[in-house]
């Protein structure tokens, strides 16, 4: 049986990937402050280096609603706090930044994949 945390690394995956074939390079991975974690960092050259930072939200289907839908103002305060500490330690306060949702819909064949650049706004 397929455990919700195989559910979500397969999803990080296919995250990864999509970002990497979009020109994306992916700095870190699973990235934590204290009690959380950031899925993906990564670098949009496109956008003059900006550092973009990734929630990845996978679903096997659609019963409990969107995958973007689970993403409550809880969870984004904590994406933000883990951000804050990732600029801070690497030294890169006031660098560029912002806040992606990847997501991904598990099911026969392909898997669906969305990209929602600017998801929300914090910085």
């Amino acid at each position: 049986m397929t455990s919700t945390n195989d559910i979500g690394d397969r999803g990080e995956d296919i995250a990864e990937t999509h970002l990497e074939e979009n020109g994306y390079r992916v700095l870190e991975r699973n990235y934590r402050f204290e009690r959380n974690e950031m899925d993906l960092v990564c670098l949009d050259p496109d956008k003059g280096g900006e550092i973009v930072f990734v929630e990845v939200k996978t679903r096997t289907g659609l019963g409990y609603g969107a995958p973007e839908e689970s993403i409550t103002e809880e969870k984004k305060a904590s994406l933000v706090k883990v951000a804050q500490a990732y600029l801070h330690e690497r030294q890169l306060r006031g660098s560029p930044a912002r806040f992606d949702v990847v997501t991904v819909l598990l099911g026969d064949g392909q898997p669906e994949i969305e990209h929602y650049e600017n998801a929300f706004w914090a910085l």
